[in-house]
């Protein structure tokens, strides 16, 4: 890993013993981690409201945490914390995705489907993502500050709508 990461990590009841693995790893790897939940497979908070948890802790860090969400598919927790102004989050199934996920995407948040990807697939895709940084003077840079015009266009106008 190139900077000591922070991170928040994530999970609904059906990626519960995947986010379990994932923190596992972490721990041994000596990583520093927030866990938001769930806290078992029996407790059923709604995804969206994990990974509503998780995203505000980042935000709340001013972006210097990172996230990971689990949950059946990877798709749900995705899509909900990409509601969030500047959070980045990207669905991880094989290496090149994950590569691609920070390198050319800049994502601050991965999620993983744990009826989808297996524990030691995970950790690899986790491993991979940890290991790599976005560089401001890559290729996709301008690519990436069109996203934030576009975001930062749609949430001023979400705000002004709700006046």
């Amino acid at each position: 890993m190139k900077k000591e990461k922070k991170l928040v990590i994530g999970s609904d009841n059906a990626g519960f013993p995947l986010k379990e693995e994932l923190s596992d790893f972490l721990k041994k790897e000596g990583i520093e981690f927030e866990d938001m939940g769930v806290y078992s497979k029996e407790d059923d908070i709604y995804y969206p409201l994990i990974a509503k948890k998780v995203v505000d802790v980042i935000i709340e860090s001013k972006y210097e945490k990172e996230g990971i969400l689990v949950c059946g598919t990877g798709l749900g927790m995705s899509i909900t914390a990409n509601k969030f102004p500047g959070i980045y989050a990207a669905v991880l199934y094989d290496i090149y995705g994950a590569e691609r996920s920070r390198l050319s995407n800049n994502a601050n948040v991965i999620t993983f489907g744990s009826k989808i990807t297996g524990p030691s697939s995970a950790i690899r895709l986790l491993k991979e993502w940890l290991a790599l940084e976005f560089s401001p003077s890559s290729r996709s840079a301008p690519k990436i500050d069109v996203i934030k015009q576009i975001e930062s266009e749609n949430f001023n106008s979400l705000l002004r709508n709700k006046r």
